[in-house]
């Protein structure tokens, strides 16, 4: 058992004491009474703060409160030290036994130590790493991966039922993009010399490796072919060789993911069009204009359109957003709607998502997002793997 968990219920054996004793009524709630670390360690090991939150229910002083507890768990043989500080925290001091006694139960536990049943089973969804699949992972996406199966591991460790997922980011533009990079690839990998990479293409030496690969699979039954007819195959082929390559560096730093869902499978089964009749049916679509980025210049190509547009603010967001693009397209929100709501429908009423710094901006919209789709049944909690607790 937690040691505080421990003591806490040794704290609350005391205070039915002080009620057998006439010095407390009976029927007191105890579920304000905390057992913790203090604050500062030169206080002692344990620290209770039982005495300030029962003070006012049983009609006593907080002071009085903690001497006549103070005074009882001071009896005890596990402490060496107790003292009443401030306006009536409870400080202990343990025996140097307790602590060997936590030792030679860590040793005889193993890994096992530390296990609790906190989570009863819950279902929980950690979602981590999702980097678009258009390259290997950076250090950043590494931070990500550590932060995210090391979180899973935790949730686990106390009694979560913990699903590990990759949403992997295969629908829109820059899969296309990767498609073209790969042709190019393709080409050199037949003998062709094709000099520069074009500005907007995708220049790293990884790809060499995919455009051999596919020479070598279908030799050069796409040179001369029109893009639309060789584009959809070679996304395909592009975005499997980059999710190996992705793999093969998670695998090798240990991390690994138990579902691996994909937002194009969302996309053709009508998953972003769902969301947006679910939103529809509450009244929190319509159509209106945004304003201009905030806190820098707008593009250049920036101009006020109308935009089929969420009610964010109504869940706590500061401003509302986009679903759709000027030009019809889904907005990459749309698609990570579609992709929570998927979740939801999967069993994850609480959904974790780790995302890089660059996605501090979508904690808000998501959450609100999730609030709407769910009628406040589910939970999205999301964190940058750079952030401070």
């Amino acid at each position: 058992m937690n040691l505080f968990k421990e003591f806490r219920q040794t704290v609350l054996q005391e205070l039915e004491s002080l009620v057998e004793a006439g010095r407390l009524p009976p029927g007191l709630d105890y579920g304000r009474v905390s057992v913790e670390p203090p604050r500062d360690p030169e206080n002692g090991d344990i620290s209770t703060n039982a005495a300030m939150v029962l003070a006012k229910p049983s009609g006593s002083k907080p002071r009085d409160l903690a001497e006549a507890l103070a005074e009882r768990l001071g009896g005890l043989d596990a402490v060496t030290d107790v003292t009443v500080g401030g306006p009536g925290f409870i400080n202990l001091r343990l025996d140097k036994g307790v602590w060997y006694e936590r030792l030679r139960e860590i040793l005889a536990a193993g890994t096992a130590y530390g296990e609790s049943d906190l989570g009863q089973r819950r279902a929980v969804n950690v979602e981590y790493v999702s980097t678009n699949p258009t390259g290997p992972l950076t250090v950043g996406h590494a931070r990500g991966a550590v932060v995210g199966d090391a979180l899973a591991s935790l949730l686990a460790k106390v009694g979560y039922k913990v699903t590990r997922e990759y949403y992997i980011n295969d629908a829109g533009g820059q899969v296309d993009v990767l498609a073209r990079s790969a042709y190019l690839r393709y080409r050199e990998a037949l003998g062709e010399d094709i000099g520069e990479i074009p500005e907007g293409l995708y220049p790293g030496e990884y790809l060499k490796e995919t455009g051999r690969a596919l020479a070598e699979r279908d030799g050069d039954k796409w040179l001369g072919v029109e893009e639309d007819s060789w584009l959809p195959a070679l996304r395909e082929f592009a975005i499997a060789a980059m999710m190996d390559l992705i793999r093969r560096d998670l695998a090798a730093l240990g991390v690994h993911q138990d579902v691996f869902s994909s937002e194009n499978a969302l996309v053709q089964a009508g998953e972003v069009e769902a969301v947006l009749e679910s939103l529809e049916e509450r009244g929190l679509l319509y159509t209106g204009v945004l304003e201009p980025p905030k806190g820098k210049p707008p593009p250049d190509d920036w101009e006020p359109r109308p935009q089929l547009l969420f009610k964010a603010t109504q869940f706590g967001d500061s401003e509302d957003r986009a679903l759709k693009k000027p030009d019809g397209s889904w907005t990459y929100f749309a698609g990570d709607l579609a992709n929570h709501l998927d979740k939801f429908r999967r069993g994850f009423a609480e959904m974790i998502d780790v995302w890089g710094e660059d996605h501090s901006g979508y904690v808000k919209r998501t959450t609100a997002g999730v609030k709407a789709l769910t009628d406040g049944r589910a939970s999205s909690t999301s964190r940058s793997a750079g952030w401070s607790p």
